[in-house]
């Protein structure tokens, strides 16, 4: 047993949201490791809350317990659910904040709804589940995995997003930008890119789409946004000048565009969802 327990909210630093969900987590299993994977989504952004989650899930150990708190529903009718797959748990609200992680899944994972009072604060806020409902449920998840399918009834189905685009004809991988990070280099959803050779990339489909494996020479590519096109893929900043938009492999294996010592989503205007096109030659 791991007992660690990581959070990933909307919440900020200046205020004390975030100190209070550790202490509750802390009232019920104080053993707990808890992590920060990020209090910096903006806020009641769930599809960078997502994408998030899946870019960090997987370096956890098995049994670690993630605690997901971006909420733009908190106090409506939306569900509080859990989530258990082979290795992971999951407390979020059931808004598609799990969708991309999960996708990597397939259907291996059973989900619940967070009711059970026995689980939940004495008293639960209208405004701070976080706290009350899904901190103390993470915390229990962590001291004692078999209390899953006591938080509540099963779930056949829960609330997910389409999938970012992805798709392959005629030599073409058209994909969008899923994220921009905050030194504004583009993030798009296709890949997930490996270097068989410092000239050569293997492409694979990032969900399962059905896109066969894809062999590339890196410097024969060509990437279009807007009415910009780089040419060739490089393995790091260095390889162009200062200011200088390029394209590369990010560290998670997807096709990023970025600029050296510069913002290159504000220099090409660029916004979530927009469409970019990969030429393999």
């Amino acid at each position: 047993m791991t007992n660690v327990i990581a959070l990933l909210t909307d919440f900020g630093l200046e205020d004390i949201y975030v100190g209070a969900m550790k202490a509750s987590i802390l009232n019920v299993c104080p053993a707990a490791q808890i992590v920060d994977i990020t209090h910096a989504i903006r806020p009641q952004n769930v599809r960078e809350a997502a994408f998030a989650l899946l870019n960090s899930y997987h370096y956890f150990p098995s049994g670690t317990v993630f605690c997901v708190v971006v909420d733009p529903g908190v106090g409506s009718d939306r569900l509080a659910i859990a989530v258990k797959s082979q290795q992971y748990c999951f407390v979020s609200p059931d808004n598609g904040v799990l969708t991309y992680a999960l996708a990597h899944h397939g259907k291996q994972y059973r989900s619940v709804k967070l009711e059970n009072p026995s689980y939940q604060a004495d008293t639960v806020s209208r405004t701070f589940h976080g706290r009350d409902i899904f901190a103390p449920a993470a915390a229990h998840l962590s001291q004692t995995p078999e209390v899953f399918q006591s938080l509540g009834g099963a779930l056949e189905k829960i609330t997910s997003y389409p999938l970012p685009e992805l798709s392959y004809a005629r030599k073409r991988l058209i994909g969008e930008v899923m994220h921009i990070d905050h030194f504004g280099n583009i993030i798009t959803s296709i890949g997930v890119f490996h270097w068989t050779s410092a000239e050569t990339l293997t492409a694979t489909a990032v969900w399962g789409q059905d896109i066969p494996p894809l062999q590339l020479k890196a410097r024969a590519a060509h990437i279009t946004i807007h009415s910009h096109t780089v040419h060739g893929i490089s393995q790091a900043y260095h390889e162009v000048p200062p200011g200088e938009i390029l394209a590369q492999i990010d560290s998670n294996g997807f096709l990023e565009i970025g600029a050296n010592q510069d913002d290159a989503a504000d220099r090409l205007d660029v916004q979530l969802g927009d469409k970019v096109m990969l030429r393999l030659s």
